[in-house]
């Protein structure tokens, strides 16, 4: 049987641990260094952006677990505006966001993906780690490409976001768009807009989002409501058409390596 090492793919897993939180087994043995190789080596992204990914894992390596963790929980985990929950974005506290979770679960229990962890599906390092694992069941590499693309805009989002921290974590989520054939355009046209943002990571902003009433996302799935007919991750996404830019432009479906021009391999 095909495993994620045999494909082009393999990268989505590798993003999938970096994105992840930073936890003590990712020092430990040679994951991060084979992280490194993969990265180095994948024919998806261009050579700037693997330059970009290398220096977040070097940087990962030079502070060790306990300085990376304590920069991701600055980082990932104040405030909502780089939240790695992708239906936050979209349905924010709603209860359609239960619904819209409740289907995407669907998905991976139909594929045959089990989930060995308490998280919600949504989570974007897990649903990076099931789209490397359908590419090696099915081999469809456009349909994965397609899927990310789906998702595209929230990506675009989270990646501007990051620049404007000066964060070397945008690097993954530039690769993410040039998988799914987005141009990184997408990024720079939402940096005026991101720059108008208020921070919710202040401390004044914590406070007040700690007042707010909580909302049970799980429980909302044994209310009454409409059937849904959701399909694929898209459909419990409503897409805002106006944080991508109206412009596109083609992408190659392979990078060269560093020291060549770029072009498009054929396949």
């Amino acid at each position: 049987m095909p495993t994620i090492a045999d494909s082009d793919m393999k990268i989505l897993k590798v993003l999938s641990l970096l994105i992840d939180y930073p936890t003590n087994e990712l020092f430990e043995g040679e994951t991060l260094a084979m992280s490194k190789d993969i990265v180095s080596k994948s024919p998806l992204i261009s050579p700037e952006v693997r330059t970009q990914i290398v220096a977040l894992i070097d940087e990962l390596i030079e502070m060790g677990s306990l300085e990376a963790q304590a920069q991701y929980d600055g980082l990932f985990e104040r405030g909502r505006s780089l939240s790695l929950w992708l239906f936050e974005h979209v349905h924010g506290e709603s209860r359609d966001r239960g619904q819209a979770m409740v289907d995407l679960m669907g998905q991976y229990e139909e594929a045959g993906f089990v989930i060995d962890q308490k998280e919600l599906p949504d989570y974007l390092p897990m649903y990076l780690e099931f789209l490397a694992y359908q590419a090696a069941v099915t081999g469809d590499e456009i349909k994965i490409r397609m899927d990310i693309a789906d998702v595209s805009h929230i990506i675009a989002l989270l990646a501007a976001r990051l620049k404007d921290r000066d964060s070397l974590y945008e690097g993954c989520f530039n690769a993410l768009l040039q998988i799914a054939g987005k141009p990184l355009d997408a990024v720079k046209a939402l940096e005026e807009q991101v720059q108008q943002e208020q921070r919710d990571d202040t401390f004044e902003a914590l406070d007040q989002e700690w007042e707010e009433e909580v909302v049970d996302f799980l429980g909302a799935q044994q209310e009454e409501r409409c059937p849904s007919s959701t399909q694929n991750l898209a459909k419990g996404i409503a897409i805002d058409r106006n944080v991508m830019p109206p412009k596109q432009v083609d992408a190659p479906v392979h990078w060269v390596d560093f020291d060549k021009p770029k072009s498009v391999k054929q396949p």
